[in-house]
């Protein structure tokens, strides 16, 4: 049995939006590891003294810094981070939404056509 072409529009669609959401899950976990490593940085800054040296790494070397700039300068990473983890979340949600839509939307499709998923047809 053919695929009317529609279904198959469809199921291109549906597999382009599922890739879409295995990105948008790949930048979400890459920028909660950022956060959680700049975190930790801050938490190791408050540990040290407040005339210890501190250095920052900048390329290939590492560059003695001023401890309150740098604790200043992690702790806007940290804020940029989570807005962009909130942002990157809100894109999630309206994926996952839209995918289980056009999933119900598909599976009524084939159901239409006579086509079972996972048939092989």
């Amino acid at each position: 049995m053919e695929i009317p072409q529609n279904i198959q529009h469809q199921l291109s669609q549906f597999q382009q939006l599922q890739q879409q959401a295995q990105a948008i899950t790949m930048q979400k976990q890459t920028v909660e590891l950022q956060i959680q490593e700049t975190q930790k940085a801050l938490d190791e800054l408050k540990k040290a003294a407040d005339d210890a040296d501190v250095y920052k790494s900048a390329g290939n070397i590492l560059v003695k810094v001023d401890k309150v700039e740098l604790n200043t300068e992690l702790a806007d990473k940290v804020e940029t981070l989570q807005l962009r983890e909130k942002t990157i979340k809100r894109q999630e949600e309206r994926v996952m939404t839209k995918l289980q839509e056009m999933q119900s939307s598909l599976q009524e499709a084939m159901s239409g056509a006579g086509i079972t998923p996972g048939m092989g047809n």
